[in-house]
């Protein structure tokens, strides 16, 4: 009896017409292998391949993004086959555009691949859920009040990324543009879509909030003008001007600055009276990365002009400086004469 109990066959598993279980002890012979194999065997493969569907996806995405910023890059870059030519004959302050969205492009493309991997890694994480059993719509709803309190506690983090992102879409500044947000003037060194940072005159690096800055100053876009004001004393104003007008229009053919003058340098007259004298303007259009060094050479050549032209010294020998009385160490003046 004994031994009729020890060679008993196992019994048929519950499989409730579920054919991988019955595959399975057909196989096996193995009840609990056959009844656990929809959570031994096919829940971990299932899991297993959402995960690596998603980091495939992930990959052919940002393939796809790196591919269409490669080819944006070329195509400013290189400006087409028919425009190439004409491109390498444009002078530097007219090519920055290509250069400005080459950054865009690189700097969308980064929010881009962020954006894919967020969302691919949550619906895998949600259909993990799933598999495991847990109820997504009770999940759900949960994540959604829960977001919704996020974003009202959190209401200056998401104004930061809103704002980060349509300076982004707009090209307000890049990396690299010398801006003025109000509170301070810089070169602007990272963007993000929550933080710019900006580097000022004196070396400080700043963190701006993107969601805080209300305008901005570009002075890297496009063209500059740059205004100097010239003092001239009380000398004759039309002399000043031809001396002022003929070094500057020296300097605008100076082969070493030629290519920073969009538009010939003018001088516009008297500026304003003060006590010492006329004010004098010079303004010349020039490009945004130039116009730095085109006003210090323009302030140096006019300011050797007048004084090889002489006026200078007629500035100094028309102005007059009233001095106190000196000191003589007599007594106060009591308006008598003193004994003879």
């Amino acid at each position: 009896m004994s031994s009729v109990l020890a060679y008993a066959p196992e019994p048929t598993p519950s499989c409730s017409g579920n054919g991988f279980c019955e595959f399975v002890y057909d196989q096996t012979k193995i009840s609990w292998l056959a009844e656990s194999s929809y959570w031994v065997l096919v829940k971990p493969l299932t899991i297993v391949m959402i995960i690596i569907l998603a980091f495939l996806i992930r990959a052919i995405i940002h393939r796809a993004i790196d591919r269409l910023i490669r080819h944006t890059v070329s195509d400013n870059e290189t400006g087409g086959s028919l425009l190439r030519p004409l491109r390498r004959r444009l002078p530097g302050s007219l090519t920055a555009p290509w250069e400005r969205r080459n950054q865009r492009a690189r700097a969308l493309g980064s929010v881009l691949r962020s954006i894919a991997s967020a969302v691919v890694f949550s619906i895998s994480a949600m259909l993990v859920l799933g598999e495991i059993g847990v109820n997504l719509g009770p999940l759900l709803a949960s994540a959604g009040i829960a977001g919704l309190a996020i974003g009202f506690g959190a209401q200056n983090l998401v104004k930061d990324f809103i704002a980060g992102l349509f300076m982004l879409l707009e090209d307000q500044y890049g990396i690299g543009d010398v801006v003025d947000i109000g509170e301070t003037v810089g070169t602007v060194e990272a963007v993000g879509l929550r933080i710019t940072t900006i580097r000022d005159g004196a070396g400080v690096v700043w963190y701006v909030r993107n969601g805080e800055i209300v305008r901005v100053g570009n002075k890297s876009q496009g063209w500059a003008v740059v205004n100097i004001d010239v003092p001239v004393g009380f000398v004759a104003v039309d002399q000043a001007t031809a001396v002022l007008r003929e070094a500057a229009a020296a300097a605008a053919e100076d082969p070493a600055f030629v290519d920073d003058f969009i538009d010939p340098p003018t001088v516009l007259g008297v500026e304003q009276l003060t006590v010492e004298g006329a004010v004098l303007r010079t303004t010349v259009k020039t490009s945004t990365e130039a116009q730095w060094r085109v006003g210090r050479e323009l302030r140096r050549r006019l300011t050797e002009a007048l004084e090889k032209a002489g006026i200078a010294a007629q500035i100094t020998a028309s102005r007059m400086f009233i001095r106190p009385p000196a000191d003589t160490g007599a007594g106060p003046d009591t308006g008598q004469a003193g004994p003879t």
